[in-house]
């Protein structure tokens, strides 16, 4: 008896690591098999945060963020909003002056004239959930510029990350927009910071995570062949295509918290692909139903 419980305890640590070396491989070859489907460079990064298993693709490649900054601006007002420098309550008068930028924006769709008191906690839900460009800048503005942002997170240790440009930066010249740079390691180390609740209190923890749930964006990327009962906190991101039919990202970036209580991070980057958006979104899918079912296997 002994020697048979010996004999498969050592058959079970010499094989389990390659094993699972294997469905590591399996998943990364999937992964990349999928992604083939639509021309450009895609940034994929994924993290299981119950085991810390990782899987990336393109890792080293600086992908341009777009609106899936917002996710990171949003952590940094918070922040300073934990220590006392900001509250949620606070007014800001929309001008409008500050409703003329020519730039995606619901805020400005509402109210044209400005003349309007909006709470920070308002312009941070039209910032994340709506995509609003011009609330993304009165709260650059409101944390000091994109200095302090990039500061905020580079001091949680995740340096692969520029944040050097705001929306009406980004919307004067083509090239401005890849400034704003992110390595898919980096994106996938912030969402998992978040994701532990250490670096915001827990109001400001709940606070974002709803806003991210709440979204109406980007219904066809992470969440687009996920089961209905799966909770999904993203951010996407989208630029336009410029005359040649290039599409410079298309990016979504979250947490999907599935139906047995298991959670994974999932970062999404498409960038410089001539493929139309809804090829592009179905690859994005597909490689968010993919990790599902890898993780749901387990």
């Amino acid at each position: 008896m002994k020697i048979k419980t010996l004999r498969i305890l050592f058959i079970t640590i010499f094989f389990l690591p390659n094993l699972l070396l294997a469905q590591k491989t399996d998943f990364k070859s999937q992964l990349e098999s999928i992604t083939k489907q639509v021309d450009g460079i895609t940034g994929v990064a994924i993290e299981d945060l119950q085991r810390n298993e990782t899987t990336i693709l393109n890792p080293d490649h600086k992908f341009p963020m777009l609106s899936s900054f917002k996710f990171p601006i949003a952590m940094a007002v918070l922040d300073q909003i934990d220590k006392g420098k900001l509250s949620l309550t606070q007014k800001y008068h929309l001008t409008k002056e500050d409703v003329q930028l020519k730039t995606y924006s619901p805020l400005r769709d509402k109210y044209p004239d400005g003349n309007v008191d909006l709470t920070i906690a308002d312009l941070l839900t039209s910032m994340v959930s709506l995509s609003d460009n011009i609330a993304c800048d009165i709260l650059f503005k409101l944390a000091g510029g994109t200095k302090p942002v990039q500061d905020y997170v580079h001091s949680l240790g995740v340096k692969d990350i520029a944040i050097v440009a705001n929306e009406e930066q980004m919307g004067q010249d083509w090239n401005v927009q890849y400034t704003n740079w992110c390595k898919p390691g980096a994106m996938l180390q912030l969402l998992e910071i978040f994701y532990k609740g250490k670096n915001l209190s827990k109001p400001s923890h709940e606070f974002l995570s709803k806003i991210m749930i709440d979204g109406p964006t980007g219904l066809n990327r992470i969440k687009g062949q996920l089961p209905k009962d799966a909770v999904v906190a993203h951010k996407t991101g989208t630029s336009g295509t410029n005359d040649k039919g290039v599409t410079a990202a298309v990016n979504d970036v979250g947490i999907v918290k599935m139906p047995d209580g298991r959670s994974f991070a999932i970062v999404l980057f498409v960038s410089n692909s001539t493929a139309d958006l809804k090829a592009i979104e179905l690859v994005m899918a597909q490689v968010s139903k993919a990790a599902f079912d890898h993780y749901a296997a387990k």
